[in-house]
């Protein structure tokens, strides 16, 4: 019997098939035969997602074959990589084009497909989302067809599934928007947490990236800070906050703790008022939790499902163990986020029904409008899709 779980074990489904995927043609062919069949199809990456993006899918997909850099494009600074790929695979393999991605998250374990379709980010208030970064796409329909879309084709289609949750169909290949390639140079140290928001615009205005992790039950947070540097880079690398190196060096890190998390996106402003809502809330209510809060910025997009779509963003993460439960603590954490206005990470935990997700997103009824034209039976919805569909 087929299985799959996510990372961190939470979510699992026996799907009726696992089916990997090494070619543009099989994954049209699979999708067509499904639809055919009424048989539902998730593309699963990393399975790093918390929330039932994959789960209970009849067929569960992986892309991680289609890989690799295919093609750069050197006059407009693009690079065509297949969807399968690994988001570590790709700094190196764009560093030998003189190319780089602006920006990545704290991981990069994920597939570039399955970091696009939840609207992954980093941290920088001037540095926008991983979909956002997405020029072109070729997807496999659910009738078979394997479409092109971009700005000047199928526009619709592209502005639409730069964040797909995996609706739309198997993204078998991006188009990147990529920079020159280029270093930083990392700087970390602790600091209390009231001391820290009391200067934290000015951190945040003069570096490129700024973020903070405070650490429950204490006044103390460990505040990082990443810049580009002309310094060469130095190795063997240093320990996480001492690191110049790479950017695809520098960005991501070591989590190996298994653990859920809820993340929430905030106007800019609300942000230090939200963070010390939450820090209450730890304070007095959820005093027993240990695992730290984390505190990032991301700049507007033009995104149609991006949680900083049209407005500066803050980003606050909470977290628990895997083995721990969570829910009590991340619906109380959720009504603070709400009352700021926030809006939730499509690949971690939340408890929002469709009525409450549209209103957030006032692109919703275009993206449900555009995913329904290109996959009518609704192949590439699972149970949870469904559940917040118009």
């Amino acid at each position: 019997m087929a299985h799959w779980q996510n990372w961190s074990g939470r979510l699992s489904s026996t799907p009726d098939q696992m089916a990997f995927i090494y070619s543009e043609e099989q994954a049209g062919a699979l999708a067509k035969a499904a639809s055919e069949k009424a048989k539902s199809v998730r593309a699963v990456g990393a399975g790093h997602s918390h929330k039932e993006l994959v789960a209970d899918g009849d067929i569960i997909v992986d892309l991680q074959a289609l890989a690799g850099v295919m093609s750069v494009d050197e006059s407009k600074g693009s690079a065509w990589v297949g969807g399968g790929s690994k988001i570590h695979t790709l700094g190196p393999a764009l560093a030998r084009h003189g190319l780089a991605l602006p920006n990545q998250g704290d991981i990069d374990q994920q597939s570039i497909s399955g970091a696009t379709a939840t609207g992954t980010h980093g941290t920088g208030a001037t540095l926008q989302n991983l979909s956002s970064r997405v020029i072109g796409a070729r997807i496999a329909l659910a009738s078979g067809e394997v479409v092109e879309c971009s700005k000047d084709q199928n526009n619709e289609l592209w502005q639409a599934s730069r964040l797909h949750l995996g609706a739309f169909g198997l993204i078998t290949a991006l188009e990147l928007n990529c920079v020159p390639a280029y270093r930083l140079q990392e700087q970390s140290w602790k600091l209390p947490l009231g001391e820290l928001l009391a200067d934290l615009d000015s951190y945040v205005a003069n570096n490129r990236h700024c973020e903070f992790f405070w650490y429950p039950q204490t006044d103390s947070a460990n505040l990082k800070v990443i810049n580009t540097t002309d310094d060469a880079a130095q190795y063997p690398l240093g320990a996480e906050g001492q690191r110049c190196g790479w950017n695809y060096e520098v960005l991501p890190n070591h989590r190996p703790h298994l653990h859920t998390e809820m993340e929430y996106s905030v106007p800019a402003s609300a942000g230090p008022a939200c963070m010390q809502a939450i820090q209450n809330l730890l304070n007095t209510t959820f005093t027993d939790v240990r695992w730290p809060v984390e505190y990032r910025t991301l700049a507007a997009d033009d995104v149609w499902m991006s949680t900083a779509y049209q407005r500066d963003t803050v980003t606050i993460s909470v977290h628990q163990g895997a083995e721990l439960p969570d829910e009590a603590y991340y619906r109380a954490c959720e009504e603070v986020f709400l009352e700021f206005d926030g809006r939730p990470h499509w690949g971690k935990c939340n408890y929002l029904s469709g009525t409450q997700l549209a209103g957030q997103h006032t692109k919703w009824r275009d993206w449900w409008t555009m995913r329904d034209r290109v996959d009518p039976q609704g192949t590439f919805l699972n149970p949870y899709l469904k559940s917040i569909r118009p």
